[in-house]
């Protein structure tokens, strides 16, 4: 087999993208779309839902709270409906949660951001790995970690913890699931350019008392390459770590980031 057969994702993998239809989310699901997957996305934002599928001929759908787990066990019902099993599980969906200093950090900020970054993945993982067992085709899970899950993050202590603990569990899995020829990997994103990031930035400036033009431009001195990555940078490493190219690629956390030297 070449190399480019090797890279080529093959047509028909079956896919499930959580937070799959704006953002991150949006570019994966999308990206395997456009390689020929069966695609399948939950969301919390149903509009959002709508418009992805109609851009999408051929991609299903549900509306989740993903840190819910009954609505999560409704996902995978979707889905042996929809695609008749699971080949690629992309856990992807998280939230930013607050900014502050640990002694302002609520405790209901702090358990929503730990139910969607850490339980969620959780939730997903537990359903999507019997399904897996049955696939023949590459079977793999891609947690979306962070930088902040490799490096301290001041102010921002629940989202940082959270994913700590992502790559944690990638780690683990690898090693559980591996003798089942299911591999498992994490993809650690630095600032991506977009919507939640302006959020993000403007929140730290507001915490620390700086503008947020200066807050932006601290950012990117952080970075070695001196730019943000995109969405779909982010994309594109999912649809190669799916490809027999990296079939002996698992329990990796992998920064997809211009190299975040600091936070």
């Amino acid at each position: 087999m070449s190399i480019v057969d090797l890279i080529r994702p093959r047509p028909g993998q079956r896919v499930l993208v959580t937070a799959g239809a704006s953002g991150i989310g949006a570019a994966i699901a999308s990206a395997f779309h456009e390689v020929g997957a069966r695609v399948h996305i939950c969301d919390l934002n149903k509009s959002a839902l709508d418009e992805f599928v109609a851009r999408h001929p051929g991609v299903t759908a549900s509306m989740a709270d993903v840190a819910v787990a009954a609505e999560v066990d409704q996902v995978f019902d979707d889905i042996r409906i929809s695609m008749g099993g699971l080949d690629v599980l992309i856990n992807n969906a998280g939230m930013a949660g607050p900014t502050g200093s640990i002694d302002d950090i609520t405790q209901e900020d702090w358990e929503r951001t730990v139910a969607v970054n850490l339980n969620s993945q959780f939730y997903f993982i537990r359903r999507a790995v019997p399904l897996l067992r049955e696939s023949a085709d590459s079977p793999c899970i891609i947690c979306m970690g962070s930088v902040a899950g490799r490096l301290g993050y001041g102010f921002r202590t629940p989202y940082a913890s959270t994913k700590w603990a992502i790559v944690g569990l990638v780690k683990s899995l690898a090693i559980e699931l591996g003798p089942e020829n299911i591999r498992v990997n994490a993809i650690l994103p630095g600032p991506v350019e977009g919507e939640r990031m302006e959020g993000v930035m403007k929140a730290r400036a507001s915490a620390t008392g700086v503008s947020l033009d200066d807050m932006r431009a601290e950012y990117l001195q952080k970075i070695s390459l001196r730019r943000m990555v995109t969405a779909e940078d982010v994309a594109a490493m999912s649809v190669f770590l799916t490809s027999q190219a990296a079939r002996n690629v698992s329990g990796q956390a992998i920064s997809v980031d211009g190299n975040v030297e600091y936070l």
